[in-house]
């Protein structure tokens, strides 16, 4: 088993590789009670990821955001933050920063997984959420939505979310990087009741 640090000295991930499933669940377990600590598996790749306070607040305030958009156009949702999503069969485990299910409030098979991005690892998460079948994924990296939709067996970047086809990412952006987050919730307000999103 090898253990590298990731590529800036200063990020807070780390990618394990020839660890098998049964060593995976131990490790799973031994982190338990670990809050702010994220792990994803798949191919006897295992990455660790102790998630900082800024990633932490803007994951916060997408959520923020897409209640607000829920709200406004009635849509039942439910959040499931960073439950771990995982496939047994298929030896796949993923903890997305922010994850919700879309059209029901009881569903727990999410619909879109959001990931805020401080360091590399992005083809590495999208291969974990294509095994697990999410329909949509979206990364957050510098201050920048991209959008994946999964057609059949890979992910096609979209401009448009197909899960939220009437959201206006470009207003959502704008609003997740405004220093104030009351205004930033009440100018994405705006923008919907104005019809940008």
């Amino acid at each position: 088993m090898t253990t590298k640090p990731l590529d800036k000295p200063t990020t807070q991930q780390f990618i394990h590789t020839g660890m098998n499933w049964q060593q995976f669940k131990l490790l799973q377990e031994s982190f338990a009670d670990s809050p702010g600590i994220r792990l994803g598996y798949y191919k006897e790749e295992v990455e660790i990821l102790r998630v900082s306070p800024d990633c932490e607040s803007i994951s916060r305030m997408i959520t923020a955001l897409l209640v607000q958009y829920f709200l406004e156009k009635e849509l039942e949702f439910n959040p499931l933050g960073s439950c771990t999503q995982e496939k047994e069969e298929l030896e796949v485990s993923a903890q997305a920063d922010e994850s919700f299910a879309i059209g029901s409030f009881s569903a727990t098979r999410p619909d879109l997984s959001i990931e805020v991005i401080f360091t590399s690892g992005s083809s590495r998460k999208l291969t974990r959420y294509q095994a697990l079948g999410v329909p949509e994924v979206w990364l957050w990296e510098d201050g920048v939505f991209r959008l994946y939709h999964l057609r059949k067996s890979e992910y096609e970047r979209i401009e448009r979310s197909e899960v939220l086809p009437q959201l206006d990412i470009n207003l959502l952006s704008r609003c997740l990087m405004m220093a104030s987050k009351i205004e930033a919730l009440r100018e994405f307000t705006r923008g919907l009741r104005r019809g940008e999103g």
